[in-house]
């Protein structure tokens, strides 16, 4: 009886966790939208999508988008094969458009989702392909901080005036803390590293999670043994150039934008880009607050920064959408009419234990 109510009740924590992930950055996402549109005519917005805009150019911006992700699953492709496994470029890209679509619903997910496409389509190592998400992930944040730092040398004015209308400084965040303060903290987290080891040991899952973390590990190390690294740096910079056409086209859709130059479309790029990593689907509520607001800076109306960020972040999720539908129809089709297996997963049931 006892076990019987244990796993009764395990169940529904482990189904409310999973609708808390569902639930929880749709109604964050959904409260900082209606919160910036409240009382906005609706019609208006719809009059400035549909008779206003310049839709020649929104669509010239889709062909990067496109490319943004297609040379994501390109480059995902090459840091896979130091570590000996190596996906159909087919199934890499279309495992990056489905991973996109699926973050919509689920924030974060399309990371696990597309090491899952791999392993069910191709037999691709979970773990490995994990790793290999870890490193690249990491080399993006690395190129936006970068980025970051020359928009920042170049746009100082801009940023100076945004952290002062939102009364916001790196200063004063930092000067909360005390060298005692980081000493405490640094500890904190070195005793709660050496607890989990500990407690590690003790279960009984430990080896299947340190098999797991070793799959890991080695798809993290794996970029040192890329046998192209011009073309992997190359993938690279096209991925965030594409990126930034995408977003950069739009602004010539409308007359209150389009006059707008390089350095605002960076400052804002950037801004947008560092506003997604709060866990919304594809950014909703942040991405529009932060973007609305430099584009007031730059001397844009109220309103018309409004009507811009939602109308140009809906229809670029549209597109995520179409994609993501668009690649599991192509991945389960071809795989259909050439009569292909599919191959056993591999590696992923200790993971997902």
């Amino acid at each position: 009886m006892f076990r019987a109510n244990y796993i009764t009740f395990a169940f529904a924590m482990k189904t409310s966790n999973v609708i808390l992930k569902i639930l929880m950055p749709l109604v964050l996402g959904g409260a900082i939208l209606y919160w910036m549109y409240r009382g906005e005519d609706w019609q208006t917005i719809i009059h400035v999508a549909t008779s206003e805009m310049d839709w020649a150019w929104m669509l010239l911006s889709f062909p990067f988008g496109i490319l943004a992700q297609a040379f994501r699953g390109w480059r995902w492709r090459q840091t896979l094969e130091p570590v000996g496994e190596h996906p159909r470029t087919s199934v890499s890209i279309h495992s990056i458009f489905i991973s996109y679509a699926v973050s919509l619903v689920i924030p974060r997910v399309g990371e696990f989702t597309r090491c899952a496409v791999l392993n069910r389509y191709d037999g691709v190592s979970f773990p490995k392909a994990l790793g290999t998400v870890v490193i690249e992930r990491a080399i993006d944040s690395l190129l936006v901080l970068g980025i970051t730092a020359v928009v920042l040398l170049l746009e100082m004015s801009t940023f100076g005036t945004f952290f002062h209308k939102t009364g916001t400084s790196v200063h004063s965040i930092l000067s909360r803390f005390s060298l005692t303060g980081y000493l405490v903290v640094a500890a904190c987290a070195v005793a709660i590293l050496i607890l989990l080891h500990f407690l590690l040991r003790k279960l009984s899952i430990y080896n299947k999670v340190r098999t797991t973390l070793r799959g890991i590990w080695q798809g993290v190390i794996s970029l040192k043994d890329v046998r192209n690294v011009p073309l992997f740096i190359a993938f690279t910079l096209a991925i965030w150039i594409s990126y930034f056409l995408h977003y950069y086209l739009t602004f010539f859709c409308f007359d209150f934008t389009s006059h707008l130059g390089l350095g605002c479309a960076l400052v804002t790029f950037i801004v947008g880009s560092i506003a997604v990593v709060v866990p919304t689907p594809n950014g909703a509520g942040p991405w529009h607050f932060a973007v609305k607001t430099m584009l007031i800076l730059y001397g844009v109306a109220d309103v018309q920064a409004l009507y811009f960020v939602l109308i140009v972040h809906t229809v670029q999720t549209a597109l995520v959408i179409l994609l993501g539908i668009y690649a599991w129809l192509a991945l389960n089709l071809t795989s259909r009419a050439n009569g292909i297996s599919r191959a056993e997963p591999q590696n992923t049931q200790s993971f997902s234990q």
